[in-house]
């Protein structure tokens, strides 16, 4: 591989073009590395396969209605029908009557418009409520895509280790993946399926450190997405296994139902 493409590869012009973030001539570089170098175009393939697994640990049912309700109550306007009251006097004397009817015509008219601009007050605060909370929303999706691209940055980085965990006998239908980047300190795990276990029962992951097992957390099945574990200095394998709902102290070793060693050579 030649410098020209390992400074490419180093840096992060693939992940810009994988999210729509590259200018005119940075897609053009790209899609021309792709297309002329074999190692690029594994790169980018390697890449499209692990934002796939960061975005199905990151699934986010978009906000129900909040688009159509704020269309809906845009569209609405208030209506408002005066009524002319036209009157023709043939004498003077029948001033005071239609004084009086007018009167209560302006009343009748001023009550209206009131009600009316209450009801528009109310509507127009709705409006202003929910798109407060779509703004809301997309400042959590951006933070949220932010995220995604961290997670992706940690996935391909050349420093990540990826571990394959399979169950044994006991639990032929488990499997996990691991992250382990001994560099930047980081471990993440991608549940992929678990046997279901009876109620009073869990599955917990454990790094096992010399002559000691160290608690990472419970794995469930409900609960299949991309996430942080902690990360552990040293540790020569990692094991799963069976443990009481809630969780153990210590492994149950002979509950042990998957195992790997790790790769401590960085």
């Amino acid at each position: 591989m030649n410098d020209k493409i390992i400074t490419f590869l180093n840096s992060d012009l693939l992940e810009k073009y994988l999210l729509g973030e590259t200018t005119s001539a940075e897609t053009e570089m790209v899609e021309t590395y792709i297309s002329k170098y074999p190692e690029v175009q594994n790169a980018y393939s390697t890449l499209q396969d692990n934002l796939e697994i960061v975005a199905k640990s990151n699934a986010v049912e978009a906000p129900k209605s909040i688009l159509n309700n704020i269309l809906d109550e845009l569209d609405e306007s208030p209506v408002i029908k005066l009524t002319q009251v036209e009157m023709k006097y043939k004498k003077w004397y029948k001033f005071g009557v239609a004084a009086s009817v007018a009167a209560l015509v302006f009343a009748a008219s001023s009550f209206i418009f009131y009600s009316q601009n209450q009801k528009l007050s109310r509507e127009n605060q709705v409006v202003v409520d929910e798109i407060f909370d779509l703004r809301s929303d997309i400042d959590e999706n951006n933070e949220m895509l932010s995220k995604v691209m961290r997670q992706l940055l940690r996935l391909n980085n050349p420093e990540t280790e990826k571990y394959i965990i399979k169950g044994n006998e006991r639990a032929k239908d488990l499997k996990t993946v691991a992250y382990i980047n001994a560099k930047d300190k980081t471990s993440m795990i991608d549940v992929v399926s678990l046997p279901q276990l009876p109620e009073e029962q869990c599955y917990q992951i454990w790094a096992e450190v010399q002559d000691k097992m160290v608690n990472l957390g419970i794995l469930s099945e409900t609960d299949r997405q991309l996430k942080v574990i902690p990360y552990t200095e040293n540790a020569l394998g990692l094991n799963i296994t069976i443990e009481p709902k809630g969780g153990n102290t210590s492994a149950t070793l002979d509950n042990l139902v998957a195992e790997i060693a790790i790769n401590n050579n960085n």
